[in-house]
């Protein structure tokens, strides 16, 4: 493997393309543009210029902040890119985060250990409720 990561690298065709291999949700391109546009910080692991995995966070950019789209193309996975990207991603946090800052993120089926790794908790607990989502539609 010949692995770069690269900050702020996301593009829509990036986005789009590796987010279809691991069957999440299509969103139009337009839509993915000024998502991106509006996010805080994303990375983007290539392994000889093939993009493998993604990440970017959202946020206010100071006390909340939220990790989206870490996603590893299939061939890929299990061989620690994920945490490739959240370690980068912690960086960026350290820098831009101030104390007691908000970090969530709502993780897919399943990888709620590897998470775990990385400091987060699981919801609810007795100080947090559940973790809620809505999705919006037209």
């Amino acid at each position: 493997m010949n692995i770069e990561i690269v900050d702020n690298a996301l593009t829509p065709e990036i986005y789009i393309d590796v987010r279809k291999q691991v069957n999440f949700k299509y969103y139009e391109y337009d839509d993915v543009k000024i998502a991106l546009k509006n996010s805080l910080y994303s990375v983007v692991i290539f392994d000889d210029g093939k993009p493998i995995g993604i990440s970017r966070v959202v946020g206010d950019g100071r006390i909340v902040f939220f990790i989206k789209d870490v996603v590893v193309v299939p061939e890929y996975q299990k061989l620690k890119v994920g945490s490739m990207l959240m370690n980068r991603i912690e960086q960026y946090l350290s820098n831009a985060a101030c104390d007691g800052a908000y970090i969530g993120l709502m993780s897919t089926p399943g990888q709620t250990e590897f998470y775990k790794k990385f400091g987060f908790i699981e919801r609810p607990t007795d100080e947090f409720g559940p973790g809620m989502v809505k999705y919006h539609s037209k």
